[in-house]
């Protein structure tokens, strides 16, 4: 029967925190270690305790079904990624590996799905705050991990490089879409307040036919902005978008259609109407104009990609990072604490990949992503050249520290067998002694981790379960049970003690439990005397008497 997830229990400890002591902690591999010390408190004021310790875990999120859910699909992902790297060519490397990182957040957007699903369905208060964290950090996952697979796995060109910045902005931007319902759902959307943020919102992430939509109803129900409508509405229609034509073509469309909305602004086109001419400011890049309407980006990031489609629409990959730390100085004046999350991004358009997997460490609290984002990373190449000082690389450091905490759930740890298999280094040495330390609380349990022992020549430990497993069997008087673990132990002396039981029930009770696995030993009866002799006389006939007293 399997384990079953459960609240930390709490347990009785009589006089703890009584005897005007201060009480030690520290963290072992699975539990909360409590203890009382010499030291006296500092105050002179002592309480009394209720004596009860609560059990703490520090790997919490194993034990959450639905980021379980994230953890075993991922690990499909993870092997499959292993196997295909054999088998990949250079001509299609890339292309796997885009679609491995896709896959990775395909699981996560499906998770942080089901995540908002229980956070909005459950009463409970703390759950649902409890919840509501753990889908923010999935979300942080989901974007950062896209922005990675931007710079790194998909090293975008100039061009391109925008293009996807667009769909991330767009995929993680919910502002726009909040704008839009509350618009569009009223009773006159054309005389809504918002109207026109929610188009200058559509121009701010290219999102033209949407922006276009809507000043095509102004400009069929007002006659006097009718002939202004029309203007803008060909300039967004005319904005050049980079797609199969070369990037010297597409500046040269991109600077003739720039020079079209300057001349219009400076015509003073839009100049009756301070809304369309705001948004002729932003097809311009005018920066403060962009910071004007920053609350409909919501974040620096967000700005970036507004103003540099507006400003340098060919950036690259080595301009961009100078553009971003400039971008958050601009959007956040006076703010020198920044977020974790920032920092994150940071390294991340500075493309420094160790600094991205450093900060996010901090972030959360579960190894998921560094350790699958770093093993990604690395079949790009991009860890080669860094190997830590204790043995191994960052790749196998991680999947060692993620791995080693899949081992404390009672059901994830054989997921960790297979990290632990693609570490060449230290993988081994980790598995092995992850395996003893398995609580074998059932024999469905001990039988899994024998055969992935089994599988990978690891003697000692096969010896270690099948021992344990006999003592078990032996203190709950299951003889049978523990003669067949002791056998596939090949322990002869614990056999033979096993074998004495067998006699010493059998002169006690005049019959045998187990006959048919005495009557089936066959070549295992040589492992010792005692047990030679169980298999070779016929006990099974009546009138049988042992040449042995007890």
């Amino acid at each position: 029967m399997e384990e079953l997830d459960e609240q930390p229990a709490e347990a009785v400890i009589p006089g703890l925190g009584r005897c005007g002591t201060h009480i030690g902690f520290d963290w072992g591999p699975r539990e909360f270690l409590l203890y009382e010390t010499r030291y006296p408190p500092s105050d002179k004021a002592h309480l009394e305790t209720s004596g009860q310790l609560s059990f703490l875990r520090n790997d919490e999120d194993l034990f959450s079904p639905v980021l379980r859910k994230l953890f075993n699909e991922s690990h499909g992902i993870f092997v499959g990624l292993q196997k295909s790297e054999e088998e990949a060519t250079s001509r299609t490397r890339k292309a796997d590996l885009v679609r491995v990182s896709k896959n990775y957040r395909s699981v996560l957007q499906a998770c942080m799905q089901e995540m908002h699903k229980v956070a909005s369905s459950t009463r409970d208060k703390f759950q649902s705050e409890k919840y509501s964290e753990q889908l923010s950090i999935l979300s942080a996952m989901e974007l950062c991990w896209n922005l990675c697979e931007i710079l790194f796995i998909e090293a975008a060109t100039a061009g391109s490089l925008l293009v996807l910045l667009l769909d991330w902005i767009r995929f993680h931007s919910s502002e726009i879409d909040n704008i839009a319902e509350e618009v569009l759902q009223s009773e006159s959307p054309l005389q809504h307040e918002r109207f026109w943020d929610l188009i200058t919102a559509y121009v701010l992430q290219a999102r033209m036919d949407e922006a276009r939509q809507l000043l095509a109803k102004e400009a069929a129900v007002t006659t006097s902005t009718r002939s202004m409508c029309r203007v803008l509405d060909d300039l967004l229609k005319k904005m050049p978008t980079f797609g199969s034509q070369t990037l010297t073509e597409f500046e040269l469309k991109w600077q003739h259609w720039r020079e079209e909305c300057e001349r219009h602004l400076q015509c003073g086109t839009f100049s009756s109407s301070p809304q369309m001419e705001t948004i002729c400011k932003v097809l311009l890049g005018a920066e403060d104009t962009l910071l004007e309407k920053k609350d409909l980006m919501g974040t620096w990031y967000h700005f970036l990609v507004s103003q540099l489609l507006y400003t340098h629409p060919t950036v690259t990959l080595a301009e961009i990072h100078s553009y971003a730390q400039s971008c958050l100085d601009i959007f956040s004046p006076g703010d020198s604490s920044s977020e974790p999350l920032d920092n994150v991004l940071l390294a991340a358009f500075e493309l420094d990949i160790h600094q991205v997997i450093k900060e996010f460490s901090i972030v959360t609290n579960n190894w998921w992503f560094v350790a699958h984002l770093t093993d990604l990373l690395d079949h790009c190449q991009l860890f080669q050249s860094h190997n830590l000082y204790f043995g191994s690389n960052m790749r196998e450091h991680l999947l060692l520290e993620y791995a080693s905490g899949l081992f404390s759930h009672h059901s994830l740890w054989q997921l960790g067998v297979d990290y632990f298999d693609h570490c060449p280094e230290l993988g081994r040495v980790y598995l092995e002694l992850h395996m003893e330390r398995i609580p074998l609380s059932t024999e469905k349990k001990a039988l899994k981790a024998l055969r992935i022992c089994e599988q990978r020549q690891m003697t000692e430990q096969v010896r270690s379960i099948c021992k344990t497993m006999a003592m078990q069997a032996m203190r709950n008087r299951r003889l049978g049970s523990a003669l067949s673990w002791s056998i596939r132990a090949k322990d002869a002396g614990f056999a033979t003690l096993i074998s004495d039981r067998f006699l010493k029930d059998y002169c006690e009770r005049g019959r045998f439990s187990d006959l048919d696995l005495i009557d089936n030993l066959g070549p295992a009866m040589l492992l010792s005397d005692r047990l030679t002799f169980l298999g070779e006389c016929d006990i099974g006939v009546p009138g049988f008497t042992p040449r042995y007293s007890f």
